[in-house]
């Protein structure tokens, strides 16, 4: 059974709109997300559905690739992405949940969840659920401290 794995999530101190500009520009993602995820490309619009980009988990072993696509928007409150690795047989589809917080800010939360995964993926399913969660979080305290400063540069 593939892992759950915890949601993620920070309060960013912009207005939803603005939040949603910026997570729906998939390569604005390597900004908060570079400490698990390299060798970043995008492909695709710049931005929502059809967005690409092609990174691989910063992990020892395989470096297997990892497409990624947003496959849903719904400004400026939900965008879902689908990544697809090992060959198609790892399958995930990520959630970007945004909500008004007090002071003019945003709860973003972030929700990972495998749809299918290789049967090899079984045995490290608990190393890889507490490797995502973190990295996740981390990505999530990244994304509020970047957005704390004067206007991110879009990608």
């Amino acid at each position: 059974m593939p892992p759950t794995i915890p949601t993620a999530s920070a309060t960013v101190p912009r207005p939803p709109q603005e939040v949603y500009d910026f997570l729906a520009v998939l390569a604005n993602h390597e900004a908060f997300c570079d400490h698990y995820l390299i060798d970043w490309s995008a492909s695709g619009p710049r931005s929502g559905v059809g967005a690409k980009i092609r990174v691989r988990a910063n992990l020892p072993g395989p470096k297997d690739w990892n497409e990624t696509e947003i496959i849903e928007a719904e400004p400026p409150s939900r965008i879902v992405e689908r990544g697809v690795s090992a060959k198609g047989k790892r399958r995930t589809r990520g959630t970007f949940t945004l909500e008004p917080a007090p002071g003019d800010a945003t709860l973003v939360r972030f929700d990972l969840v495998f749809e299918a995964q290789p049967a090899a993926d079984r045995l490290v399913n608990p190393f890889l659920r507490s490797y995502l969660a973190k990295g996740n979080q981390k990505a999530m305290d990244r994304l509020a401290a970047l957005m704390t400063a004067p206007a991110p540069a879009a990608a």
